[in-house]
């Protein structure tokens, strides 16, 4: 049977084609690309970026069809340590995958039984006692040994990577991926994430740094990044806390008006969702504060509470909706408060909160940790977010944005959050960006760059070895450079007066000058080429400062290489990549030669991160 023409037929038929045609060309395109040019002889890693909650899941199933019509007779599919999320996988693949013998943890009969005389889904969660388990099964039956395996790693990033890296030793979950990995003849690992940050800062000696990597597009109606955390300016659904007076009960009752919107005009379900803490007491004095708001929303139904909804009667501008009208919308608000049909739920390691909880009516979830990765709340529209952390982590952060998705109503979205925390989130956005054009241009060696202060990612999982920050603001210049070709420099610095404090140039002039500069081991050439090539990715036209100085008579070696004037020149450009060029004379070092001696500074107050492989 031809296995994704298969899936996508049964996509079309519950009436999602433009799903259908969005799988088709993740999986013909990797594919074609990738899983069609194996050698099944090797071990290869390759990564699937998305955006969070934008339907990774139908992506993956096309990519295993695709793969199954590409001769790959054995899936392991993995998912977080979650029991539930794993049973809800194993789940969808049943209902969704027609002609394969999908196993779940504890079926190793039905597996040997199989014999693989159909293509085997195994789905299995990221915890090490079951992975043990199915690395002895699979080497075991022997199966393996003359076959090639594909795994699809659901959240790649979140447990899968060495956490002891920087002890010389390997953490037990990815010790028994290694081993069910490289069990089989061949394979090919495909991670999949919205948050590739520490797998895109793995070594490639690791074993677990993508050879490839494929960014799919979300779909339409999608709400993500762009939408709430825009390049410039502030959207209309972003509210600052700091502006409010009494910021629960103005939740509440925003919440309140857009539920009464949403469910008296036929729709099911509308959640507003507390992050505050990580701390449960915290949750509790949340939940509290919704209780005691709702029952004053109660006890001043007929003055305040009345006055206060009409005002956001007037501010509510529904766009996948009609409007209802005014007395509908009070009625279903009023009708919520006397029914008391407004259910507050506290998701945390000390309650237990069933999905069927917040599957349907006017719903306030309030939690920390378990708001995180796999959890999706439907009927998402108002989002009170104030979690702090000391060393925010990006990735972290970003998989805590629970407000992306595709059943929002852009018109009814309202997302309170702390001034500083929605800057955090718009430089996260930023460089998620930054990443998918780097993607989409075909750059392999892809960079990541976030403000000072702001991680990347944990720190347990980058090999501190190899894993070097360049500092934006900061002069770099190489101890003992040389030119491959001195005449060729000066041949494209000729326009450039000495005369002249500085000119306005294409940082693509800077990329080609550097590239005619020999470093020393010192200076990471390789680097800052990289970045130039994730700005231009992201910018094409980007403008650079150039400054030219010749018949400088430096010292080699003596700590600073410009002059005080050219370093505070270079200062006045923080937001913009300076490259100062020095033709040196030569009688002070610099083997005797009319060397050009570059010195870069990287734009404003940014940590550009890089991995430096074994030489």
């Amino acid at each position: 049977m031809q296995y994704l023409k298969t899936y996508l037929n049964k996509i079309e038929s519950r009436g999602n084609t433009k799903l259908a045609e969005s799988v088709l060309k993740t999986a013909e395109e990797v594919g074609n690309s990738y899983i069609k040019t194996f050698s099944f002889t090797s071990h290869e890693i390759g990564l699937l970026f998305g955006n969070v909650q934008s339907g990774k899941t139908g992506q993956m199933f096309g990519i295993i069809c695709k793969a199954t019509d590409l001769g790959f007779p054995v899936f392991v599919l993995l998912t977080t340590d979650n029991v539930v999320l794993q049973q809800q996988t194993l789940d969808r693949v049943k209902a969704d995958l027609d002609g394969y013998c999908i196993c779940g943890e504890n079926d190793a009969q039905i597996f040997i039984d199989n014999s693989l005389l159909q293509p085997t889904i195994v789905v299995l969660k990221k915890n090490a006692r079951i992975l043990k388990l199915w690395a002895n099964i699979f080497n075991s039956t022997g199966f393996m040994k003359g076959n090639p395996l594909f795994i699809v790693d659901d959240e790649a990033d979140a447990a899968s990577l060495n956490t002891l890296v920087n002890k010389d030793r390997q953490s037990s979950i990815n010790k028994y991926l290694d081993s069910i990995k490289n069990g089989a003849s061949s394979s090919i690992y495909l991670q999949v994430t919205g948050t590739p940050q520490a797998i895109l800062l793995q070594t490639v000696s690791s074993g677990w740094h993508p050879y490839f990597t494929y960014y799919f597009q979300p779909g339409n109606g999608y709400l993500g990044g762009d939408f709430f955390f825009p390049a410039s300016g502030k959207p209309e659904c972003i509210q600052y806390i700091e502006e409010i007076t009494e910021p629960t009960k103005n939740v509440v009752i925003r919440h309140i008006a857009v539920s009464a919107q949403i469910l008296s005009s036929g729709g099911k379900v509308s959640n507003c969702l507390f992050h505050p803490s990580v701390k449960q007491a915290v949750h509790q004095k949340y939940a509290d504060e919704v209780i005691h708001a709702l029952s004053w929303c109660t006890e001043h139904k007929n003055s305040e509470f009345t006055e206060l909804l009409k005002q956001e009667y007037s501010l509510i501008c529904p766009s996948k909706i009609e409007k209802v009208s005014y007395e509908a919308y009070m009625n279903k608000a009023y009708e919520l408060l006397d029914s008391q049909l407004i259910n507050v739920l506290i998701m945390n390691g000390k309650t237990d909160v069933d999905s069927e909880q917040y599957e349907n009516g006017c719903n306030f979830v309030i939690g920390g940790n378990t708001l995180g990765r796999g959890v999706t709340f439907p009927g998402l529209q108002t989002i009170y977010y104030t979690r702090t952390s000391k060393k925010p982590q990006a990735d972290t952060m970003w998989q805590h944005s629970r407000m992306f998705g595709y059943d929002r109503d852009p018109g009814l979205m309202k997302v309170f959050i702390d001034e500083h925390l929605y800057k955090l989130f718009a430089d996260i956005n930023a460089t998620n960006n930054s990443i998918i054009a780097q993607v989409e241009n075909g750059i392999n060696n892809i960079k990541i760059y976030y403000p000072n202060g702001l991680n990347p990612t944990r720190k347990n999982v980058l090999d501190n070895d190899h894993v070097e920050m360049l500092s934006g603001g900061t002069n770099y210049y190489p101890f003992n450079p040389d030119n491959d070709s001195i005449e060729e420099i000066s041949t494209l610095l000729k326009p450039f007066e000495s005369s002249e404090p500085y000119y306005q140039v294409s940082i693509r002039i800077i990329k080609e000058i550097l590239k005619h500069i020999i470093p020393s081991s010192d200076f990471k050439m390789d680097a800052f080429i990289s970045v130039i090539d994730s700005i231009l990715a992201e910018q094409p036209t980007m403008q650079g400062i150039l400054i030219v100085r010749r018949e400088r008579d430096v010292a080699q070696g003596t700590g600073a290489l410009l002059s005080p004037n050219d370093w505070q020149l270079g200062k006045n450009f923080p937001s913009k990549l300076v490259l100062t060029m020095y033709q040196v004379t030569g009688k002070k070092g610099w083997h005797g030669k009319k060397l050009w001696v570059p010195n870069i500074k990287l734009p404003g107050n940014i940590i550009y991160y890089d991995v430096i492989e074994e030489n």
